[in-house]
Formats: structure tokens, sequence, C-alpha cells
């Protein structure tokens, strides 16, 4: 068993030492896996389609970027240790249900008020959908052939999974399915947009290149998605070309934003269900007791790894009691950073803030 583990070490070194960061593995491995895929899928690039090749340009540029926006996240302290612990916890028997909550259902904002919740729901799944329908048919895992009856064949992998009736419920749903998901964004970007108007707090809070033009962004590719439908059945195909270019452009920029903008949490959401793992898990072991009031508030196990952290960064946050801050719970934190400017102890008042146990 040593000896294999070894010669596993081993390989797995030589792969390392072969590219020149790990974002260079990563984009390397994700672009072959790709091309494998788009060979067997398009049945060894006899089946191409050639109109949709800006979009698979603008998916590769989007991949790189996000393995790159990950590797360095990943690779801070704070999140190499969550990714680390997470991914060990991954089949705890709560995972599925934390899957749906955090990437599905979106539980997480429902006690942020049903309002949020929609607009989520319609934004999140409107782009979630498009990119099921988009990249299959972008690397020619799934495309369509008719026969002379009227009927069409879905193709997969290479393979016929089903005929359909070219009039049929299937067919319609497939030919307007970008068209559905396209009026769920515009509808989730409508009420963005109007909360972020209208709300106070998000007025305040918002900038323009990260809150609002991402929205735009995601309604002109919607709009002028949309629009080629509507030359198409309406206007006979006229002005069609034009609006294809405007909506391919609006598609590749979007792609290759994406990763660096507000957009990248819609990729990085699985991560969520890590650290929930990590939180519940650690949390059955053990609770920390606040030094101050004694409440319990985090794990044994997170507040030590908070106290590792800042300390492989040489940040050090003793109290002038002997206790580290991470220690103490969130209210008397607060409380104790108020007092290093009043000189009164606030932090041993016991008294709790008025929204200390509130949720959302």
């Amino acid at each position: 068993m040593q000896a294999k583990a070894a010669v596993n070490q081993k390989t797995g070194n030589t792969l390392n030492n072969a590219f020149a960061s790990h974002f260079a593995k990563s984009m390397f491995l994700s672009v072959t896996a790709l091309a494998i895929l788009s060979f067997i899928g398009t049945r060894m690039f006899t089946h191409v389609d050639l109109n949709l090749y800006g979009y698979m340009v603008g998916t590769i540029v989007f991949i790189g970027g996000f393995f790159y926006r990950f590797i360095a996240w990943g690779e801070r302290p704070p999140t190499k240790l969550i990714l680390k612990k997470g991914l060990k916890l991954l089949f705890r028997k709560s995972t599925p249900k934390t899957s749906v909550e955090h990437l599905a259902t979106y539980n997480f904002i429902w006690n942020r008020g049903i309002y949020r919740w929609t607009q989520h729901v319609l934004i999140g799944w409107g782009c979630i959908l498009s990119c099921f329908v988009t990249f299959p048919l972008v690397f020619g895992w799934m495309y369509f052939t008719m026969d002379d009856n009227g009927h069409y064949n879905i193709i997969a992998m290479g393979m016929k999974v089903m005929t359909v009736p070219a009039d049929g419920i299937i067919a319609n749903l497939s030919y307007n399915a970008l068209n559905i998901t396209a009026v769920m964004v515009i509808a989730g970007v409508c009420m963005a947009l109007y909360r972020r108007l209208k709300n106070m707090q998000a007025r305040a809070e918002q900038k323009f290149l990260y809150d609002f033009m991402p929205l735009y962004m995601l309604l002109l590719v919607s709009i002028t998605g949309l629009a080629l439908t509507f030359m198409n059945i309406f206007l006979h195909g006229a002005g069609q070309p034009a609006m294809s270019l405007i909506h391919q452009w609006s598609v590749i920029i979007t792609l290759i934003y994406l990763p660096f903008g507000k957009l990248a949490h819609i990729p990085f959401r699985p991560m969520s269900v890590l650290a929930r793992n990590y939180r519940e898990h650690y949390a059955e072991q053990g609770m920390k007791e606040c030094k101050v009031c004694g409440d319990q508030f985090v794990s044994s196990e997170q507040s030590k790894d908070v106290v590792d952290v800042l300390g492989v960064n040489d940040i050090e946050f003793k109290a002038k009691e002997g206790h580290h801050l991470a220690e103490m719970c969130l209210p008397c934190r607060r409380k104790y950073r108020i007092a290093q400017f009043s000189g009164f102890p606030t932090h041993e008042v016991k008294v709790k803030e008025a929204n200390q146990n509130a949720k959302g």
C-alpha cells in the first residue's frame, strides 16, 4: 500500500511540474475535457454548427476566467481551510437537503423577503437553465435532425435519444426554452432594478459598475435574444443577421465579464454547501462560549480555525483580558471595539442588542 501511495504521489508531482501554475493545469485539463466531449458528441467533429463558434470561444474564455478567479480565491488561507474540511464532509446525510436549499429553492434568501427571493429565483434559474440549454448546443453535445415525416430527432452525445413531432409540446418547449428563460431573467432584473432605485439602503451602498452594469448586461442579452424570435416570426427574418451579431457579442462579453464581477457568485454558489456542512458538523462536536457573556456563538473548531488563520497572516487580535477577539461573540466584539474609543468597558455590560438574534 505504501509503495502504491508513493507511486501515486510521484505521478501527481510529475503532473503538477508539467504546468506553470494550478490555473494553467486546470485550464488545460478543462479544455481537453471539452474537446474530448465535443469529439464524441459531434461524432468526430462531423456535426459542428459554425454559427455557434463565437459562443464557444466566449465560453472557453469564461472557463479560463472562472478558474483564475476560483484558484486565486481558493488559495486564501480561510477559503483553503473551508474547502479542505468541507470536501471531507461532502457526504453528510444533510448534504442533499442543504444543496436543495442553497442551490435550488434559495431558502437562505426567503428570510429577507418574498420580493428579493422571487427576483433571485427568476434571475438565478433563468441564467442556469439558459446555460443548460446553450452549452450542450455550443459544444455539440446535443443537436436536432429532422426526418421527412415531420419529426425531430434529439441527438445527445452522438446517440438518438428521442423522436418527437415537430409541432408537439416537447419540440415547442425546445424551440422556446431560451425565450422562456429570457422572460424569467428580464422579470428578475426589472425587479432588482426597481428595488435598487427605490430602496434607500440599496441606493446608499450600490455602485454603477458593480451593481447596475451586470443587470444591464443580462437585460441586453435577454432582450436581443427575444428580438431574434420576434424578427423570425413577425418580420420574416428581416434584420435578423444584424441582431444575431448584436446578441452574440452581448453574450460573449457577458461570459468574459462574468467571473470578474458580481455575477461570479452564480458559479461560486455551490461552495456555500461546503461552508454549511463545515458549520453544522463542528457545531455538533462542541460549541464555543463567549469569553464575555458566556453565550454559545460558533463551534469550538471554527473559533480555533479563525485564530489559526489570523496567525498565518501574522494578525493578532488579543484583548487586554488575555483572550482572542475570535473567542467573543459578535455583539460583545462590537461593544469591545466601542470600548477602545470610549474608555468605558461596554462589552462587559449585560445588555443585549435589540437586533442581536434577528434573522435574514
